[in-house]
């Protein structure tokens, strides 16, 4: 039995869910959001509450319980508060800057890099060295932060680079004369 799948999903109030077949359009005030489950579960909505059944009892279809409730959990979270992502940038001279719809990063390399932000994705620079990535989709927003961190990884020996929000950087000791 999974203990996560058996759980039902709560929709607060304003938001709305609709299933046909085996797809879930979830609408809230900040968007709507669908989610196509696998053929090994059954997903049924009454009285503002999302139930995720499995079909049988393979292996499978207990891990898609717990799976297809989680993502349906999401969307409902993403289309009332939304997902965000923050990350800092130390280094000297490292700073970011939004013009319109592009990240300008100067990151120590001959040239700023430019990042246009994606449809769905909101990205803010409060300040030179923080950045805000914030969207109703949380793989995306995820996916976008990580390609923002790949253009300057914060490496071991002086913590320069582009990190998330307390994330821990173990760091190591220089040559010794």
């Amino acid at each position: 039995m999974s203990r996560i799948g058996k759980k039902p999903v709560e929709l607060p109030s304003g938001v709305t869910a609709s299933v046909s077949g085996q797809t879930i359009e979830v609408k809230g005030p900040k968007g709507a959001r669908t989610f196509t489950a696998t053929d090994d579960v059954t997903l049924t909505v009454e009285d503002n509450i999302v139930k995720v059944e499995p079909r049988g009892k393979s292996k499978r279809a207990r891990q898609q319980w717990g799976m297809s409730r989680t993502q349906v959990a999401n969307l409902v979270a993403g289309v009332t508060q939304g997902f965000k992502k923050e990350l800092e940038i130390q280094g000297v001279g490292y700073r970011a800057q939004m013009q319109g719809n592009v990240l300008k990063l100067n990151l120590g390399y001959s040239h700023d890099v430019d990042f246009v932000a994606p449809d769905g994705i909101t990205i803010t620079a409060p300040k030179q060295t923080e950045i805000v990535v914030e969207g109703i989709d949380q793989q995306q927003v995820g996916e976008v932060a990580a390609k923002i961190r790949d253009w300057r990884r914060p490496e071991p020996y002086k913590g320069k680079g582009i990190r998330y929000k307390g994330e821990f950087i173990f760091r190591k000791e220089g040559k010794k004369k």
